[in-house]
């Protein structure tokens, strides 16, 4: 792969180990490159090399790759260095973090030659088209705006598309994934969830039963208790929703892999499919619990009559022998508890097309 025109200087912040082999494969291409081995080094050596980028590796001994890609972001001389982090797993968490610190990209060791020349010389491209202009800090925001607007929204309409097919093999309605969205929403604000956060779940809480579109009719839609046998079969829809939203770079559509397969998880390990409890679970499939089976309880289905608001209640906080408060995150719980106006006034403002729920009393078949 040809390099940049002119000389590039790429200053690597890694171990040992990984600086050599990253800088065998970049030297080939035209690169001049520097390495360090700490931020401490990093901060000295920058003023004399002048980098068009830096190679960071995460997992730094003493002020690790994220705490010095923030630094070098919030500092005027060097806020305009693009920034590669260079992560030790490929985990959502790490490029988060990444994202937060304010990297341009990440890697994973061990890097792939091609991977790394592509974005390396993409990046230095970048850093001096905008250095020739005089509004350069401007014009990358801006680009930068468009493109993550123009990614969510494409994004969203996945989202849109999916929720909607998956409704045509299931009885929720547009008006249960309305109310959904918000109620997980709120909850996450409540918690005290960033804007980001709150805005995730909000799209991505309607995909949590996507996998019901793996689940036969007969199945599905049986006005009545399910056999050990169906029983088994309906509670796939949680690994064949988790298969069909993962492996996603798009946030909402991870988050709403991780709600497919663990809303049905309880706090109390009694949940499937796997028996997780605790923290275990993810925050967003814990949020996600608590607000499917209010909107459960209060909806119409094949084999129930809606419940009232305060029956629901009384079903999550106190328990009516199928459904137990054990079974939620106690901070999701209170949350919950302190929101009890907020969840009637959603339900009200997004009611199904049949109107008010009829009133029902506890005791018959439900499933959620």
């Amino acid at each position: 792969m040809p390099a940049v025109s002119r000389l590039a200087r790429v200053l690597i912040v890694a171990e040992p180990d990984p600086a050599a082999a990253l800088a065998a494969m970049l030297r080939p291409e035209g690169y001049a490159v520097d390495v360090v081995r700490t931020a401490a080094q990093a901060a000295q050596a920058i003023p004399a090399a002048q980098p068009d980028l830096m190679l960071v590796q995460a997992s730094l001994r003493g002020m690790n790759g994220f705490q010095l890609t923030r630094q070098l972001k919030a500092t005027e001389e060097t806020a305009s260095i693009p920034v590669i982090l260079l992560l030790d797993g490929d985990s959502r968490e790490s490029a988060l973090l990444a994202n937060s610190a304010g990297a341009e990209d990440t890697l994973v060791l061990p890097v792939d030659r091609f991977d790394l020349a592509l974005r390396v010389r993409n990046l230095v491209r970048l850093r001096r088209h905008s250095n020739a202009l005089p509004n350069h800090k401007r014009f990358l925001e801006q680009q930068v705006r468009d493109y993550a607007s123009t990614l969510r929204d494409s994004h969203l309409e996945t989202i849109a598309a999916l929720a909607r097919a998956s409704r045509f093999k299931d009885e929720e309605t547009g008006a249960h994934v309305r109310r959904i969205s918000h109620y997980s929403a709120h909850l996450a604000s409540v918690l005290g969830m960033d804007a980001a956060f709150v805005d995730t779940i909000f799209h991505a809480s309607p995909m949590h039963d996507i996998g019901k579109i793996g689940v036969p009719d007969e199945i599905l839609l049986k006005p009545g208790a399910h056999t050990p046998e169906e029983t088994v079969l309906m509670r796939r829809h949680t690994i064949i929703g988790a298969a069909i939203l993962g492996k996603s770079s798009s946030p909402y559509l991870a988050m709403a892999a991780d709600i497919a397969l663990r809303h049905h998880e309880r706090w109390d390990g009694s949940g499937y499919p796997d028996g997780q409890a605790g923290e275990a679970i993810p925050l967003a499939a814990r949020i996600m619990a608590i607000c499917d089976v209010y909107d459960a309880l209060r909806s119409r289905r094949p084999y129930k009559e809606p419940f009232s608001h305060d029956i629901a209640l009384r079903a999550i906080t106190i328990g009516d022998g199928r459904t137990s408060p054990t079974h939620f995150d106690p901070a999701v719980l209170a949350a919950f508890t302190g929101s009890t106006d907020d969840f009637l006034a959603i339900f009200e403002e997004y009611k199904d097309d049949d109107g008010e729920p009829r009133q029902a009393a506890p005791g018959g078949p439900r499933r959620h």
